[in-house]
């Protein structure tokens, strides 16, 4: 496997790629609700070849091969244990038209004009050099294909998510491995200028507003908040003492997002589309 970004293939690879394969139903129910907007970008249509980039666990390569039942999903990501997972639910599910391979989508050696469609639920944030990541996926779509991704808007301070997590917040300093590049294409000028840069056209960077789900109830959405690799990232030298105090004061700000249908807070990500430059997709 050609590997252009070490350090997030080890981190992948590593506990925190290991954290989220063991328990992918938060993360997704986190992002669930921007599927549909991404999905709706993409225009899958039944016959099309898809590349989901980033793939994770395969929730997303899994909805665009029911899609695309009469093409077929690759699913690539850099995480052997996320990939093993998305393998064992597509067989669970019985999808018989996906396949997910191990790679780093900036250098995978895909096949030329061999995808109708790109697709990512945020797994192009992460390329060591997005220009040449995308100049490859270019490469990647035929001729008239489309390039959809979602990406996080950058946040407020006063955002419903920065008051939720107001207590936790001082103590998350930095980055965590896997975590490392989440801020790149925050902006969308800079989103516009990379793909422009990498051969792409016809570029539309969109505000999506929706509900993300952080667990069933503000216990339970407090336990997903401390389980994710940022947050035991930057508490692994903490004391038990100070970590309670803090887990007591966000389960105490979580209440407010309580509803019957979990805890749910806004979120806003930019949904992207480009097209490679030639002609127009039939």
């Amino acid at each position: 496997m050609d590997v252009a970004n070490r350090q997030q293939a080890e981190a992948w690879n590593g506990w925190e790629g290991m954290i989220w394969a063991g328990n992918p139903e938060p993360y997704n129910a986190m992002m669930g609700e921007f599927n549909a907007p991404l999905f709706a970008a993409a225009g899958i249509t039944s016959r099309d070849r898809i590349l989901d980039v980033g793939c994770g666990t395969g929730q997303t390569t899994l909805l665009a091969a029911r899609r695309a039942h009469g093409g077929n999903a690759v699913g690539i990501d850099i995480s052997a244990p996320m990939l093993e997972r998305a393998r064992r639910d597509a067989d669970a599910e019985g999808i018989g038209n996906v396949t997910f391979e191990q790679g780093d989508a900036q250098v995978h050696p895909f096949p030329a004009r061999g995808f109708d469609v790109v697709l990512s639920r945020g797994g192009v944030m992460f390329f060591a050099d997005h220009v040449a990541a995308f100049a490859n996926l270019r490469r990647a779509l035929a001729p008239g294909g489309r390039l959809a991704f979602l990406g996080p808007q950058p946040g407020g301070p006063d955002s419903a998510y920065a008051r939720a997590t107001a207590a936790l917040s001082p103590f998350l300093r930095e980055a965590s491995p896997a975590a490392t590049g989440m801020g790149s294409l925050l902006d969308p000028a800079r989103i516009r200028e990379v793909l422009a840069a990498a051969g792409f056209t016809d570029i539309d960077v969109a505000p999506v507003e929706a509900s993300m789900t952080f667990g069933a109830d503000a216990e339970s959405a407090t336990d997903f908040l401390f389980s994710m690799g940022p947050t035991r990232h930057n508490l692994r030298n903490v004391d038990d003492a100070t970590i309670a105090r803090i887990r007591a004061e966000v389960r105490a700000a979580l209440t407010e997002f309580e509803t019957a249908e979990g805890v749910r807070i806004p979120g806003s990500v930019w949904v992207v589309t480009a097209s490679p430059a030639g002609p127009l997709r039939r």
